[in-house]
């Protein structure tokens, strides 16, 4: 029989909850998609009754969530579901509160919406409160850890309560419907899967850039930068998605074997290579539609010394197996950019003979856009339509825009997915074990290397599309970066 629900947010006062989970959880449940008997225990250090903790936690949804969705009825059944515990997350004692509000006829599902450091003592104080029962499963936010050290640690700690198949490890990009739509369409479609490799792509270019700046958390970023931020998760995800052999089956377990592969297979970037495969950035002052942007070193909290911690970072990979064998990975990411975009773009190769004279070789691209406007592109080659000039060759792209073209009002945001497959106890869309070290592997030898051989961030200017040395990157390849 399968136990009802106790849905408990650790960090619940704080901006992923306010921003993300709890938005999440309020469109789940206005589209009938959360059981009846799911509970949401609301955990915070900050003393308060349930009755102001939904106070304010309306005023926040009021601002996330689809305003047309929206309706009184609707927030007082979401609101019912909901209990504010006041816990010093290090004070043992608060839990036995916790304790009080669990129902050993409920499954528990624990949501660590706080920093990794709080990890360990957490999970301390549920096992000695004897919160642990029903087979409780975990959910963790990134970062875990900040290199492959501290990730064992936070991985072994978390392990010592929770078997790896009740952990589930958080990367958002992976809820995205585009991201899950890219598996469908390489897995699904022929005609794509039998040009998948090297054999007729040029290279892949993967970008992920935020107009946004660090948002007032400069001590924590400077400790951080770009690469752990970004490239350690999310572009390595992307990359193992696009990358990754046909999985036996769709489960966890079949598409984590596959995604491994990838991470294994990338070809190191040490002290021989760093400097012609990796290009570091930092935003100076700028502008962007008339607003003057602050600098780096400028932010508020910045510190007085010159700090060289990269808000971008672009990249030259190569895989090294059967398929991808001489393929350029081209990831760039940073903050401050001209536009916001996430993008993967598959370049394919030109073809061997161009037999139309009146035109020039246009090489075919396939665009997988994950925001803004959610869809996939092919820019393929036609004929112009004229009578003036017999033979003449134009782009053409073909669309396919998921909203327009489904039945829903708006996409899922990626946390209402994630939830859904955390209660369903489906980890197809987390992030093993396994995955985040090897991951970690590569990029502390990519760290090392760059240390070691005093690769400097390049100032560019906030607004922009990043330092010259990246559009070199690509460019001295006889390449460019694509530009929707």
């Amino acid at each position: 029989m399968v136990k009802p629900i106790d849905l408990v947010i650790f960090g619940a006062q704080g901006d992923l909850a306010g921003r993300k989970l709890f938005p999440a959880l309020w469109h789940l449940d206005s589209c009938d998609l959360l059981e009846d008997d799911i509970r949401i225990l609301a955990l915070a250090r900050e003393p308060a009754t349930t009755e102001a903790f939904l106070l304010d936690l309306r005023d926040s949804l009021l601002k996330y969530v689809d305003p047309e969705r929206w309706s009184e009825e609707l927030w007082a059944r979401f609101a019912q579901r909901c209990q504010y515990i006041a816990i010093d997350f290090s004070n043992a004692a608060d839990f036995e509160t916790l304790r009080e509000g669990l129902s050993e006829q409920r499954q528990p599902i624990f949501y660590f919406a706080t920093p990794p450091s709080l990890f360990e003592v957490i999970c301390t104080n549920l096992g000695n409160a004897q919160c642990l029962f029903n087979e409780p499963r975990v959910v963790l936010e990134k970062p875990i850890g900040r290199d492959l050290a501290s990730s064992r640690e936070v991985n072994e700690t978390v392990a010592r309560f929770f078997p790896e198949r009740n952990i589930y490890r958080i990367d958002h990009y992976l809820g995205k419907e585009t991201v899950q739509n890219l598996l469908v369409m390489r897995f699904a479609n022929r005609f794509i899967n039998a040009q998948w490799d090297s054999s007729c792509i040029d290279h892949v270019q993967i970008t992920v850039a935020e107009t946004v700046g660090i948002e007032g958390r400069w001590s924590y970023y400077d400790q951080v930068g770009q690469l752990r931020d970004m490239v350690q998760n999310h572009l390595m995800q992307l990359v193992c998605l696009v990358a990754m052999e046909p999985p036996n089956t769709m489960t966890a377990e079949d598409i984590r074997d596959e995604k491994i592969k990838i991470v294994r297979a990338l070809r190191a970037i040490d002290e021989s290579n760093v400097a012609e495969s990796v290009v570091r950035g930092q935003y100076t002052a700028g502008w962007r539609q008339g607003q003057e942007l602050l600098g780096y070193q400028d932010e508020p909290g910045a510190g007085e010394q010159a700090s060289d911690t990269e808000t971008f970072v672009a990249v030259k990979a190569y895989i090294d197996n059967w398929r991808w064998a001489g393929v350029p990975f081209y990831l760039r990411t940073g903050k401050r950019m001209s536009d916001k975009v996430t993008e993967i773009v598959i370049s394919y190769k030109s073809l061997p003979h161009n037999i139309f004279s009146a035109g020039e070789n246009i090489p075919n691209k396939l665009v997988i856009r994950l925001q803004p406007d959610e869809g996939i592109e092919m820019h393929m080659v036609s004929k112009l339509h004229s009578l003036k000039n017999r033979m003449t060759l134009a782009r053409q792209t073909l669309q396919l825009d998921f909203l327009n073209s489904s039945s829903m009002e708006r996409i899922p945001d990626a946390y209402e997915r994630l939830f859904l497959d955390v209660i369903r106890g489906d980890q197809s869309l987390f992030v093993g074990r396994e995955e985040v070290e090897e991951s970690w592997r590569w990029c502390d030898t990519l760290i090392e290397a760059w240390r070691t051989q005093g690769v400097e961030v390049k100032g560019y200017r906030a607004g922009s599309n990043g330092p010259t040395r990246a559009e070199l990157l690509i460019e001295n390849d006889g390449r460019s970066w694509h530009e929707s």
